[in-house]
């Protein structure tokens, strides 16, 4: 893994803590389905929620390594850490695209003000994009908010996934006919006049990431 250390601003006294109302701003970003990491000055990750714990497994382009933030393509170093700075000295927001193939992920790179004291230092929010239009989570939420049953939940799923019915019959092993029916039960019970209706209103969704997940804890 590669270090974003060596850019960063020189060494300063260690910085003051954040506020005692952090852990309900921490319960607020937990729920938020885009994954979200807030860094100090130092690189050092001051939190991450829920998503973004679930998502940096081995495979994603940014990686922690005892707290501090680590890319593992060498191809990343660049683009991030000067992403970092411009937002750390110039207040710039910046779009960074990091990995490559089906790893690749768009990360934000957003200033926020110093609003907890004059001493305090400069604080970088670092919010992922989403890895595909519909969620799996999501679809999973919407299915059953409108008590779609198991099967017309794996339909949905797989819609959302850009799966043709074709397709789906396929992979589920039933007639192509047997999706056509299961399509059109969920068509009845959601309101949707057509697939894309369908997709987009799971795609729109808000982006929470609901009750189905577990905990997980940041080590």
């Amino acid at each position: 893994m590669f270090d974003l250390l060596p850019t960063l601003a020189p060494a300063r006294a260690p910085a003051p803590p954040l506020p005692t109302a952090t852990p309900w701003l921490a319960l607020m970003l937990d729920e938020i389905d885009y994954g979200m990491l807030l860094l100090g000055d130092d690189a050092t990750v001051l939190h991450a929620n829920h998503a973004a714990r679930s998502e940096l497994d081995a495979a994603h382009p940014l990686q922690l390594l005892g707290g501090e933030l680590r890319v593992a393509q060498p191809q990343d170093l660049l683009p991030l850490r000067e992403a970092l700075a411009e937002a750390r000295q110039r207040g710039l927001r910046r779009l960074v695209n990091l990995g490559q193939g089906e790893h690749r992920v768009s990360v934000a790179v957003v200033p926020l003000a110093a609003a907890i004291g004059d001493e305090s230092p400069p604080l970088t929010l670092l919010v992922f994009g989403k890895r595909q239009v519909c969620e799996a989570l999501s679809a999973h939420w919407y299915a059953r908010s409108h008590q779609l049953t198991p099967a017309e939940a794996r339909v949905l799923t797989a819609l959302c996934a850009g799966q043709r019915p074709s397709e789906i019959a396929a992979a589920l092993c039933v007639a192509l006919s047997t999706v056509r029916t299961q399509i059109g039960s969920i068509r009845a019970k959601t309101g949707a006049e057509s697939i894309r209706a369908l997709v987009r209103q799971v795609a729109v969704l808000p982006p929470l990431v609901g009750a189905l997940r577990g905990a997980t804890a940041l080590h």
